[in-house]
């Protein structure tokens, strides 16, 4: 594999999970240097303890404080950070908008939105300060429209991409690229275990969708700004 990325510094928020480690493992394998944030530190010292080039970070991504002191480990070790990976996020099914409690509307923005606010309102920053970088969101291909019953989640997928957006639109012309990919369900026990009966051969596989998210990463993508790629599997 092409070192595409060496000196090159990738910050993956969320990276605990099975996305987590595909895309982990795509940065490293092209030669970047690593660093994964996620919320529970023990499963980041499992995964990640022994890689070289890599920073593992436990960080509540709904502290600003905790995100902007990470950010600063993150360049007492490598001196800049060039991408910022978004995957930190989840899904709930809710009730219908009627009947939404506050904790479930609540639930969702922090996860989804939130989380990446505050990544990048502590890392932004500094990309401009070194000329420019690459963001890469993780949306949802049905966020593209309502679903019964996914008002908070919908909603919040919604905003990532329109934050993608508007992001784009601020900083193209300081060489910061923004984009965001819109997947379908993704391969991973977990979904496997809640899904019996589904064909998992039509998910889209980790594997795949991290190489999705390093193209958006890379040079070869430095004309893309705003854009919102469906991820939706072989079939």
């Amino acid at each position: 594999m092409d070192k595409d990325f060496a000196n090159q510094t990738v910050v993956v928020t969320g990276a605990a999970g099975n996305l987590g480690a595909a895309v982990a493992a795509e940065f490293a394998g092209r030669g970047a240097n690593l660093v994964t944030m996620d919320l529970n530190g023990e499963a980041l010292a499992k995964a990640y303890g022994n890689w070289a080039q890599t920073l593992a970070v436990p960080v509540n991504l709904l502290e600003q404080a905790q995100v902007d002191s990470a950010i600063e480990r993150v360049l007492a070790r490598f001196g800049r950070i060039d991408m910022l990976v978004n995957l930190a996020g989840g899904f709930r099914m809710g009730e219908p908008v009627h009947a939404m409690s506050e904790a479930t509307w609540n639930f969702m923005l922090d996860l989804n939105v939130r989380s990446l606010l505050h990544a990048v309102h502590a890392v932004v920053p500094h990309m401009l300060a070194g000329g420019g970088g690459r963001i890469v969101n993780v949306g949802a291909f049905s966020a593209q429209k309502g679903a019964a019953q996914m008002g908070a989640y919908v909603a919040s997928k919604s905003a990532v991409i329109r934050l993608t957006e508007t992001m784009a639109a601020e900083l193209r012309e300081r060489n910061v690229n923004v984009n965001c990919v819109l997947p379908t369900i993704i391969d991973t026990p977990q979904n496997r275990a809640s899904m019996p009966d589904a064909d998992p051969a039509k998910w889209v596989a980790p594997g795949d969708l991290a190489k999705v998210i390093a193209f958006l990463a890379s040079e070869e993508a430095r004309a893309v700004h705003g854009a919102a790629v469906p991820v939706t599997g072989l079939s």
